[in-house]
């Protein structure tokens, strides 16, 4: 069938490359040339990478690649599509806009899903006139390597709607989980639970960002631990996250000093080079934090003034 992705960053690109590559016509929109550029740069390198790691033939590749279309215009991208997949930033606003451009555009069929991590799609689906037709399809990072996408039924969404996106899942060779909308939906909220013990943690001197990783990998075969996890998805998208949980869910998900100021000094992890991790052309050469030693003559300050710990 045919997929219009809008957003060609890091989770958008990475959609678009596993509906090709699951045998689907893609069209991929961002609102620049060179952002649309640069996305399908990512997903052909994505691809050879997978070639000399004997993953993806060379014929696979190169049919996944001519599948993909890009466009800076959003009727070109959506205009005739099956499904319409959003990787947007994430803002209510701007995604519940984006769920309303679309819907003027496409077929009373298409389906419409959003990439959120966290917001609500009961919320972003009322913003269309048939919300029925809305779902999540929630995609983790890296796409084109992480099998789960969490499905995320609105109150809205009728059965056929998400019977369509399970089954768009299952054909791109990933697992479907499906969730009742809900803060956080069951990824994001479990995630994000370890990541702020993590960085407490860290705050508080208690071990150093290898060994709480450490930890994780070898004693609960995780595959990555939860402060190099957080410096991969990025800081700020943690900070958004817990800022927003700890408005529906309460204080437990309070974001911890030392995120606060991380985010402030603009390391926001592996996309700027430096988190609680330093990062070189995409591994990780060194830390920010010695091991067992409190991290920051603030840490143990409220941000809200309060004088107390996070706890």
């Amino acid at each position: 069938m045919k997929v219009g992705v809008l957003g060609a960053g890091t989770m958008g690109h990475g959609i678009a490359q596993v509906a090709a590559t699951g045998g689907h016509e893609v069209t991929l929109r961002d609102i620049e040339e060179n952002l649309v550029a640069d996305g399908i740069d990512s997903i052909e390198e994505n691809l050879r990478g997978g070639v000399e790691r004997d993953k993806v033939t060379e014929a696979e590749m190169e049919a996944a690649l001519d599948r993909i279309t890009g466009t800076t215009d959003l009727e070109t991208a959506v205009g005739d599509a099956d499904l319409v997949v959003e990787a947007v930033p994430e803002e209510m606003d701007v995604k519940r806009q984006t769920f309303s451009d679309v819907e003027a555009l496409v077929d009373p069929e298409t389906v419409v899903a959003s990439n959120t991590s966290s917001l609500s799609l009961t919320e972003i689906a009322s913003a269309l006139d048939d919300p029925s037709r809305a779902v999540g399809l929630h995609f983790f990072n890296p796409v084109h390597i992480m099998e789960l996408v969490e499905v995320v039924v609105p109150e809205q969404a009728s059965d056929e709607t998400v019977a369509f996106a399970t089954e768009f899942v299952d054909g791109i060779d990933k697992t479907a989980v499906e969730v009742n909308d809900s803060p956080g939906f069951a990824s994001s909220r479990l995630g994000v639970a370890l990541g702020v013990e993590a960085m407490r943690m860290l705050q508080e001197g208690v071990a150093g960002p290898e060994d709480i990783d450490a930890a994780m990998e070898l004693g609960y075969n995780h595959p990555m631990g939860p402060i190099e996890l957080g410096d991969v998805v990025g800081l700020d998208v943690r900070l958004d996250i817990l800022e927003h949980l700890r408005e529906e869910l309460g204080e437990r998900f309070r974001p911890p000093q030392i995120l606060r100021q991380k985010v402030r000094a603009g390391k926001l992890g592996k996309k700027t080079g430096e988190g609680f991790y330093v990062w070189e052309d995409g591994e990780i050469v060194g830390t920010t934090v010695e091991q067992g030693a409190p991290t920051d003559r603030d840490a143990t300050r409220s941000d809200d003034g309060d004088g107390g710990d996070d706890e």
